[in-house]
């Protein structure tokens, strides 16, 4: 495969995965976070990176937009639910696993 098409390929993958997102607005972040090590703030920092290390302007506003669909205040008051004390106890115990970028090692 030529690295054009493995390319468009990888894009258009990513755009299903955040489009699946978007729409599952009832899946929260931290469950995210406990069970893969991700989250949609990952993804959005993740983009920020790619940007940044191909010298890309991308704002942390517009990365946001791309990965939620909306701001994160948008988000949080339509969507985010407190979370328990199960799920932040698994989030404690689950932070070596968390990825990189999300900051919580």
């Amino acid at each position: 495969m030529d690295e054009q098409t493995r390319t468009n390929l990888e894009a258009a993958a990513w755009r299903s995965f955040v489009a699946h997102l978007q729409k599952r607005t009832d899946v929260q972040n931290i469950d995210l976070m406990n069970l893969s090590g991700f989250c949609r703030n990952c993804l959005y920092k993740w983009l920020l990176e790619a940007a940044e290390n191909q010298g890309a302007e991308l704002s942390k506003d517009d990365a946001i937009q791309a990965v939620y669909g909306m701001s994160i205040d948008e988000w949080k008051a339509n969507h985010q639910t407190k979370a328990s004390e199960e799920q932040l106890k698994l989030f404690e115990e689950t932070k070596p696993l968390h990825s990189a970028i999300s900051g919580h090692r």
